[in-house]
């Protein structure tokens, strides 16, 4: 069975979550903006969600965590919790 390991960071609003992906892509780094604006619980541990299968999380993820490129910043993916910016981190 595939498994995999991500972080993310959620924020409330589309735009939100846009600014993030380019800040992070202009060279902050991923756990620091996780810990300053994630609204998820894991934002203190940088957006790390460990090691997960398929289904562990919701759809919107899962599309995303399975089938997109590794080491990557993903998003912005809307989900009923609000706005994510997702990066795999490991595949198998």
């Amino acid at each position: 069975m595939p498994s995999a390991r991500a972080r993310h960071i959620l924020v409330k609003t589309e735009d939100a979550c846009t600014a993030l992906k380019t800040e992070i892509e202009g060279g902050a780094d991923f756990a620091a903006v996780a810990k300053q604006h994630s609204q998820c619980p894991s934002g203190q541990q940088g957006g790390d969600l460990g090691e997960f299968g398929p289904g562990q999380m919701v759809p919107e993820f899962d599309q995303v965590v399975f089938n997109e490129d590794v080491g990557k910043v993903h998003g912005p993916i809307k989900t009923q919790f609000g706005f994510h910016l997702v990066e795999i981190t490991s595949r198998t």
